[in-house]
């Protein structure tokens, strides 16, 4: 068949709109990739590990730990200060003073079944975790109001728990806070604390 200057024409024109369409769509296509992505990375969340390697890393991290004790299934929420030579206990963490035992927003602690913390059973559903360190004893707290800033708007009226625990003296050096939902067999488990050469050890049960 003969190609008259017609047909050429013709497709030219097509080809042209072709490669135009092409370019059009791409920007599009990355745009929705790159999207993708930073949903992603705000959705990432830090497992502290238990001895990490020099941490370099600036600022805290946000983290969580999940376990099961019983049929109970716990999550903590929290943030991760680092120690970066600092002097932690007294000093950077004043003693007896409340505390949010972690940074920035109130540590949250939150159960699908009713467990129970210091011989006081606490429903399902999800709570703030407080501590007030002390150079000897602390104070652990289990607050209803977990929707806050450090613990500006902390009431001790809405504590469901207060516990004395004695804290222990850790043979490494834990870089990170670190919290650790850690079972013991049966309906007995713990809710473990680490930070520095510090310990917490919080017992819980089903």
């Amino acid at each position: 068949m003969k190609i008259t200057s017609k047909h050429s024409s013709l497709l030219f024109a097509v080809t042209v709109y072709l490669l135009i369409s092409g370019c059009a769509q791409k920007p599009e296509n990355q745009t929705a990739k790159n999207s993708t992505i930073q949903i992603n990375k705000k959705e990432v969340i830090n497992v502290i590990p238990e001895h990490p390697e020099p941490d370099t890393v600036k600022g805290s991290l946000k983290a969580e730990a999940t376990g099961k004790i019983g049929t109970a299934n716990i999550c903590v929420r929290y943030t991760s200060p680092a120690v970066r030579g600092r002097v932690i206990w007294g000093e950077l963490v004043p003693f007896n003073k409340i505390w949010v035992t972690g940074a920035h927003n109130a540590t949250s602690i939150e159960t699908d079944q009713e467990i129970t913390i210091g011989g006081t059973k606490i429903p399902a559903g999800k709570y703030a975790f407080f501590t007030i360190p002390g150079k000897d004893e602390w104070t652990v707290i289990i607050n209803k109001n977990w929707d806050q800033h450090q613990a500006d708007k902390y009431s001790e009226d809405e504590d469901l728990v207060r516990l004395t625990v004695k804290p222990e003296t850790a043979a490494k050096n834990q870089e990170r806070l670190r919290y650790d939902i850690a079972p013991e067999g049966g309906n007995q488990g713990k809710l473990a604390v680490s930070w520095e050469k510090l310990r917490l050890n919080v017992p819980i049960s089903q």
